[in-house]
């Protein structure tokens, strides 16, 4: 007579075993029907699984997690079966859920074409819609393997060999269709109600290049038409936003593949932008109490086997160069580069906090198909510094980089925040008491700020706790910008001291952060949450003037004079052009200011000023536009995002 303890700690008691779906139905028909599987003492377990003991028993349904994972899951191994239905010949390997998804790689004689694409999603909802069960079954490991072999499934028999001999191995039936998966699965086919197939893209077996091509075909699957909606509406705005395209429209910056892909070239356009962030970082960081460092691309070999990157970041460093029987590497982090400046003499305990800042360009060796335009690139530029402090002074540094970090984010527009603080994993270096006493001093300093945070157990570098900024674009994405990360190994590798006030000899803690995460990404990210439409402060060109006709040729060229003069860059489209024409162009460039000049303006000595979004704002006097444009770039942190 099993008991079962339902989570509001309520228990119901039954006289034989029973199902996940038999104690849904017994306490609702709702529920019953909304069943996709449950947690049995914490396990996720298919709605058939049988309970014959006393146990905890959590109902999934598509408003948890564990659900909506679930259809994915289960969505991937629909499009299985289209798939094989439609192509016999082809072969199945592998479909895992993704981030708001799932794939599933295939192994085919031809390329499939976006026509095969849609005929597979109808297939699907044809299979969906007959509502078939998904029963699970279990068979022996060789037996299992021998079993898909016989079907032609070489792939699923050479997965199932190198799974232990003596396990049991579930498969799912739907239909004609069986499946290799550890499962579980929503009960049956008719669950899936919202899917979409996106793309199909190359990719090798198991990851290896060494290995066959095979092709993977991705989708996207919801509790709900509404929420697939949504989804592919997000979808359209980022690919609208794409930081690729849009740098190529205003001519911001290239990836050139002859310099050999993943290195960023910077067009006039996006280097004033660069310029202006960069500027304003120095700007903000001298007034937060900072110095900046300017330190070597490259290094000696030696010095990486200190700080221990090459040992543990080896495969992302670029092979050593010999010159004069020395070995050089590209540098990958400049904080070794940092502790040698510290090292440079001897400090003492009235020196610190040393608060060190650098734009470092680093190099890592990407694989070229993890490349992606800005975000993910082989030199970046790194906003980092370097703080060494007494453990003493750990809280307040660490309050003073919090107000620095909101302060630089909330300038560039992001108000949205999601923070994690984390903690010592199994395997450290430190000792207990320097632990406790960090991660209390970062989680004292959040909660003096009034942030909220998660806590993530165990998730901090071996080295340190650390805190996590995430933020929140325009269209809801999260992205990782800014780091806070204690460490007490660098100090230890390098043996760094300071005198303590009784005369003692004692380690400094190293503080790494950084706001921006890197200024390539951090561009990239810009770019796709103003979808190129840049607040006046950023905007590489924040005035076009633009004459009717070549009488106000010179006039122009007094009113550009004058903008730059005020700090303001100001451009000017003097063509033959007309001028709706050159409206028009300089609109889909993301101008925030058109300047017409026409005989009258030239006359009263003004300007009719118009903004990118077509409102006329009238006829000005360049003095009273010189103000208001001055206020807007000074007002940077509070702009409003443009569609």
């Amino acid at each position: 007579m099993p008991v079962i303890t339902l989570p509001d700690e309520s228990q119901r008691r039954f006289d034989d075993a029973v199902s996940v779906a038999d104690v849904a139905a017994d306490i609702g028909r709702g529920l019953a029907k909304a069943t996709l599987a449950g947690k049995v003492d914490g396990r996720l377990v298919d709605a058939s699984h049988r309970i014959d003991e006393d146990a905890r028993l959590a109902i999934v349904t598509d408003r948890d997690p564990e659900g909506v994972e679930m259809i994915r899951h289960s969505t991937a191994h629909l499009m299985a079966h289209a798939v094989k239905t439609l192509f016999p010949s082809a072969q199945v390997t592998i479909g895992p859920v993704i981030d708001d998804g799932f794939y599933y790689d295939f192994a085919f004689e031809r390329p499939f074409h976006p026509e095969d694409l849609e005929k597979i999603e109808a297939k699907m909802k044809e299979l969906a819609k007959a509502d078939l069960p998904v029963e699970r079954r279990v068979m022996p490991r060789d037996e299992a393997a021998e079993f898909f072999r016989a079907q032609g499934e070489e792939y699923k028999a050479r997965i199932i060999e190198d799974i232990p001999q003596n396990e049991d191995i579930s498969l799912y039936t739907q239909g004609d269709f069986v499946d290799l998966c550890r499962g579980p699965h929503v009960p049956s086919t008719g669950k899936l109600k919202a899917f979409k197939l996106t793309k199909v893209a190359g990719a090798y077996w198991r990851g290896d290049s060494k290995n066959e091509m095979l092709q993977r075909i991705y989708g996207t699957a919801w509790p709900n038409k509404q929420q697939l909606e949504d989804y592919l509406h997000r979808l359209a705005e980022a690919e609208r936003r794409d930081h690729r395209r849009i740098g190529q429209e205003l001519n911001l910056f290239s990836i050139q593949d002859e310099a050999g892909g993943g290195l960023v070239f910077w067009h006039p356009n996006g280097a004033r932008i660069r310029r202006v962030v960069e500027q304003f970082w120095y700007d903000m960081h001298e007034r937060a109490g900072y110095e900046f460092l300017y330190t070597p691309h490259i290094a000696n070999l030696e010095l990486w086997k200190t700080s221990g990157h090459a040992d543990f970041y080896g495969e992302s460093m670029y092979e050593p160069m010999e010159d004069d029987n020395q070995a050089f590497q590209l540098k990958p982090m400049n904080c070794p580069f940092h502790v040698l400046v510290y090292k440079d003499r001897l400090r003492s305990y009235r020196d610190l906090p040393l608060r060190w800042a650098e734009m470092g360009t680093v190099y890592r060796r990407e694989m070229s198909g993890a490349l992606h335009g800005l975000m993910r690139v082989r030199g970046f530029t790194q906003d980092d510094a370097h703080i060494f402090c007494r453990e003493d002074q750990i809280e307040d540094e660490i309050l003073r980089i919090l107000d620095l970090t909101l302060d630089v984010l909330r300038a560039f527009g992001f108000d949205d925040f999601d923070i994690n603080l984390s903690t010592r994993p199994d395997k450290a270096v430190g000792s207990d008491h320097i632990w406790e006493h960090a991660t209390a001093a970062l989680r004292a300093a959040l909660e003096k700020k009034g942030l909220e945070y998660e806590l993530d157990e165990g998730g901090g570098a071996f080295y340190g706790p650390k805190i996590d900024i995430k933020i929140r674009d325009a269209i809801g994405r999260q992205w990782q910008c800014s780091t806070v990360q204690l460490d007490f190994n660098l100090p230890e590798r390098f043996d760094l001291e300071y005198v303590a006030d009784d005369n003692q000899r004692r380690r400094p803690i190293m503080v790494h952060r950084a706001l921006l995460g890197s200024v390539e990404r951090f561009f990239g990210v810009l770019i796709e949450h103003y979808a190129g439409s840049f607040p006046l402060w950023l905007a590489p060109v924040q005035a076009q003037v633009l004459t009717i006709t070549d009488r106000q040729d010179d006039y122009a060229r007094e009113v550009v004079q004058t903008l730059r003069a005020q700090g303001l860059r100001a451009e000017m489209d003097l063509r033959n052009e007309k001028i709706g024409f050159k409206i028009r162009e300089h609109t889909l460039q993301r101008v925030p200011y058109l300047l017409v000049l026409g005989d009258r303006e030239m006359e009263t000595r003004s300007v009719a000023v118009r903004s990118r979004t077509g409102q006329d704002l009238g006829t000005m006097d360049l003095d009273v536009l010189i103000q208001r444009l001055s206020r807007e770039v000074a007002d940077r942190g509070r702009t409003i995002v443009e569609d």
